[in-house]
């Protein structure tokens, strides 16, 4: 279903700035040393995924688990190595990343399901059942930017999740909004996994890990660290963070 082969990602930070008169004067005259601003957010990661799979991503800040959701779902391309994926995938990174803050949520469904293929007929179809998941009805004619980040966030995991495709992927989306929400998310994810959905889900939440995955993949600094048993890797995982 998904295959990662030899997948590097090198971003150049560029650093090196001048900020100043003063200092591009100074610089005129001082030996030119040539910095290296490259940084290596995935190194050599390889790994598959086979259809109807949970698979979890754990790591510490900075591991590089966004990037390689990113890398998967096709929104960047590795610097080298490849990715293969066969099916349809629904990606769950950045939610609201396709809103316009101007915008009422009434229309931002419009344009968000758009902006994730869906056509509009079919957003017309499903409108009442996004609104009632969201649990923002009386506010759909509100612009969303006198929205707090949670109802964002609720409302973008109810368009996102209106269907159910063939490959999830999920950023650390499960913590958004209430108590309340975060139990129906939990369900719409089990939902989907019970009919088959493959996932690849982040989350610093290893009992969330624990409690919804088949393997989990170890990234640290980059690399991967250890890929197998759930219970195995977290508990490695955990160790290692509480040393």
């Amino acid at each position: 279903m998904i295959s990662v082969k030899n997948v590097t990602m090198k971003f150049n930070l560029g650093i090196e700035k001048n900020n100043s008169f003063k200092e591009t004067f100074i610089n005129m005259f001082k030996k030119k040393q040539k910095v290296n601003n490259d940084f290596i957010a995935l190194k050599n990661v390889s790994f598959e995924v086979n259809k109807g799979e949970v698979i979890g991503i754990v790591g510490s800040n900075g591991a590089g688990k966004s990037t390689l959701l990113k890398i998967v779902s096709g929104v960047m391309k590795p610097t080298k190595g490849e990715v293969e994926v066969n099916g349809v995938i629904s990606p769950m990174i950045e939610l609201g990343a396709g809103f316009d803050m101007e915008l009422t949520a009434r229309e931002n469904i419009f344009l968000n399901g758009a902006v994730l293929g869906y056509s509009k007929q079919f957003l017309e179809e499903k409108f009442n059942d996004i609104v009632e998941f969201s649990e923002l009805k009386e506010f759909l004619d509100v612009p969303i930017k006198n929205f707090s980040s949670g109802m964002i966030a609720k409302l973008a995991f109810s368009i996102a999740t209106i269907v159910n495709p063939e490959i999830l992927i999920v950023d650390e989306i499960l913590s958004v909004g209430d108590i309340k929400f975060q139990e129906k998310s939990k369900n719409k994810m089990m939902e989907m996994i019970r009919g088959g959905t493959t996932v690849l889900f982040v989350s610093h939440s290893l009992d969330q890990i624990r409690a919804l995955c088949n393997r989990v993949i170890w990234l640290e600094h980059g690399e991967v660290q250890m890929i197998g048993d759930v219970n195995i890797v977290c508990d490695e995982y955990y160790n290692k963070q509480m040393k």
